[in-house]
């Protein structure tokens, strides 16, 4: 006796590159978790020499912006992995009504004449579950047929089997076997009553058409996959293997959405922030997968060569941040944070000075790449995002440095007679001495010794001259990045405080 189930027969893929799909809706920002989704796919490919596909799913025309298709390519492009094929849904919808109407025609979908409003009355029935209408779904053929050709609005549904089959099943990645009960599943629309495709037929037709063998997608989507089982198999079609990817949630537990989270969750507001693309990936790849050895940082070479379906996790991955963030940084993930940390070091100094350099122009400052340059190695440690640079080197751009008390001068056990004795001595010493490291080590710590003073004692006042606060990079590369001149019009200014 045959298996009352429908499971489609899955081609074997071993001896076959995979292609795999990405499939954004435009409906607004790209979302991280559509950013993973898409990350997830690229790996995948990559990692197995196939074919990466990125399609718009744009017919939802009520929805669809503009301005939400120039921000998925504005974030794809940032995270810049590349794909190999484009389609856009909206120019393939012949496709899509040929398949629905050859589904029609192999006496697999029914022409629903139920007005709306009358359909939406009927789901909300005594039992609150809408399977179908049964004076819809057994029209005679003859009787649909005049009816249509007499102008009578329909929707185009799929007979879901509910006598010839008990169950729907297939085997996910991530969640294992899956089934359901025939009887469970509605009628679904295939066509809406003004032609257009919905989501399901579209989807699933262009998978059939474009020969997609895994698609690698959000856990939202595991409860559709059954209907798509059913469309797959009505359009004689291979069934491609699925992994579902486990949801983003926030430190509540709820889902990351873009409605009640706003621009957190938004691509762009990382790389406005100073991400570089590569620690974004890295942090994503760790939102729900992990490499056997449980590493954490890795480069996106490393995550091609790690990454498998087996390592995705059934949990829901949480994102931590704050709301509201009392800082920028706060508003982000700390693992994220430290991992860019990570990934700017592990930049090449003419790398970083480059990255670094259009976001300190664009700040107004007049900055020379060779400046740049100079600038770098002396801050790297100290940022973990790119904008950092304005913070954590402003001292170095800026004519003038801002306010601060002059109390910060005064070195350890000392007082402010103290530091002004260290200032006049710098002044005199720095005035006649080669702005370079070795020479302005010497003779400042030469000068402490003739003052009678601790190394530290000595310097902690000029620093903070020279950059207006305590915490700053090393002394003597500082001030040779300096130079001469701003370094004593600085000092000039801190003993005049202190007067």
């Amino acid at each position: 006796m045959p298996d009352p189930s429908i499971a489609l027969k899955k081609e074997d893929l071993s001896s076959s590159a995979p292609r795999v799909r990405f499939a954004p809706s435009p409906t607004g920002f790209l979302h991280v978790g559509s950013a993973r989704t898409f990350i997830f796919n690229w790996l995948y490919a990559r990692s197995k020499a196939g074919t990466m596909v990125l399609r718009l799913d744009d017919t939802d025309v009520k929805r669809n912006t503009e301005a939400s298709v120039q921000s998925i390519f504005e974030g794809l492009k940032w995270v810049n992995l590349g794909w190999d094929e484009e389609y856009k849904q909206s120019d393939r919808l012949d496709l899509h009504q040929k398949a629905a109407w050859a589904i029609f025609e192999r006496g697999l979908a029914y022409r629903d004449f139920t007005p709306a409003h009358t359909g939406d009355a009927e789901k909300s029935g005594a039992q609150g579950t809408w399977l179908f209408n049964p004076g819809m779904r057994e029209l005679s053929r003859e009787e649909s047929d005049r009816r249509a050709a007499a102008g009578e609005p329909f929707a185009l549904r799929f007979l879901v089997p509910r006598q010839s089959v008990d169950e729907i099943r297939f085997t996910d990645a991530v969640y294992g076997e899956q089934r359901k009960l025939a009887s469970d599943v509605e009628d679904f629309a295939l066509l809406r009553s003004d032609g257009m495709p919905t989501y399901h037929l579209a989807s699933c037709a262009d998978d059939a058409d474009l020969r997609i063998t895994h698609i690698i997608r959000g856990q939202d989507h595991l409860s559709n996959t059954f209907k798509h089982v059913l469309i797959f198999n009505a359009l004689a079609a291979q069934l491609p293997s699925f992994a579902h990817l486990p949801l983003l949630v926030a430190p509540d537990g709820t889902k990351l959405s873009k409605r009640r989270h706003g621009p957190i969750v938004s691509v762009t507001s990382y790389r406005d922030a100073g991400f570089l693309a590569a620690a974004f990936i890295n942090f994503l790849c760790l939102l729900g997968w992990s490499p056997k050895n449980d590493r954490e940082q890795m480069s996106l070479a490393e995550l091609q060569e790690l990454f498998t379906l087996e390592g995705i996790n059934r949990a829901n991955a949480v994102v931590n941040f704050k709301e509201p963030a009392p800082t920028p940084e706060e508003m982000f993930d700390p693992k994220a944070v430290w991992l860019n940390a990570e990934h700017i070091r592990a930049l090449p100094v003419e790398e970083l000075g480059a990255r670094l350099l259009p976001i300190v122009r664009g700040a107004g400052h007049n900055l020379t790449e060779a400046q740049m340059l100079r600038i770098t190695p002396l801050i790297r440690e100290r940022i973990k995002l790119l904008r950092d640079v304005l913070t954590a080197a402003d001292f170095f751009f800026l004519d003038q440095l801002p306010q601060y008390d002059p109390a910060e001068l005064i070195p350890q056990k000392g007082d402010a007679a103290m530091a002004g004795k260290v200032l006049e001595k710098a002044r005199s010493v720095l005035a006649g001495v080669e702005f370079k490291h070795d020479p302005l080590d010497q003779a400042l710590r030469t000068a402490a010794q003739e003052l009678g003073l601790k190394a530290g004692q000595m310097f902690q006042p000029i620093r903070v001259a020279a950059c207006g606060r305590k915490n700053a990079p090393p002394l003597f590369e500082t001030l040779e990045v300096l130079g001469r001149e701003k370094t004593l019009q600085r000092i000039d200014s801190a003993i005049a405080k202190l007067q």
